[in-house]
């Protein structure tokens, strides 16, 4: 019972962090890796980097994939992802790693309904926004962008990605 506890305790933390990592700092993809590397004491700031230009389904066009999702899966991926020293891959790494993958876009789905930036912001906002544009970006605002919508996205996929990594043991409850 207290590993299930020990667990819900991080989910949680997950969750906070994310929330209050979006509304303070923005940047979706950057929030969600900051929350989680944070809650679990895993900080690699090169993938924190990486994630840059990912944010608002990348390059704030909000055509892809939502950067809350795109940074949880390159978290999945510091933790279970194939080397370049082993670019080769025999023991099939990768195969892993797109399985975590795959399990975090279920667990958006079922909660969003997809993965895609612009279609996660009309079901929480009611419409997309072209964040790109300073009089849309001031509207998504205005609407509670990072009030609590993607702010809610980020906490809730730090928390997805956080039960996945310790479901699969990458990184032992402490």
């Amino acid at each position: 019972m207290k590993k299930e506890e020990g667990k819900k305790e991080f989910m949680e933390k997950a969750y906070k962090l994310g929330f209050e990592y979006e509304k303070t700092y923005k940047g979706c993809s950057q929030c969600i890796i900051a929350a989680i590397q944070d809650t679990l004491g895993i900080r690699d700031d090169t993938v924190f980097k990486a994630a840059t230009g990912l944010t608002g389904g990348g390059g704030l066009t909000g055509i892809g994939a939502c950067g809350g999702y795109s940074g949880g899966v390159m978290v999945l991926g510091q933790l279970l992802g194939r080397e370049r020293s082993n670019i080769e891959d025999p023991e099939r790494i990768r195969f892993k790693s797109f399985d975590l993958a795959k399990r975090l876009a279920d667990e958006f789905i079922d909660e969003f309904g997809t993965i895609i930036c612009r279609d996660i912001q009309i079901k929480k906002i009611g419409r997309s926004y072209y964040l790109r544009d300073p009089e849309e970006f001031n509207k998504f605002e205005e609407a509670g962008g990072h009030d609590d919508k993607c702010t809610d996205v980020v906490g809730k996929a730090a928390q997805m990605a956080v039960k996945i990594i310790l479901d699969e043991g990458l990184v032992p409850l402490k």
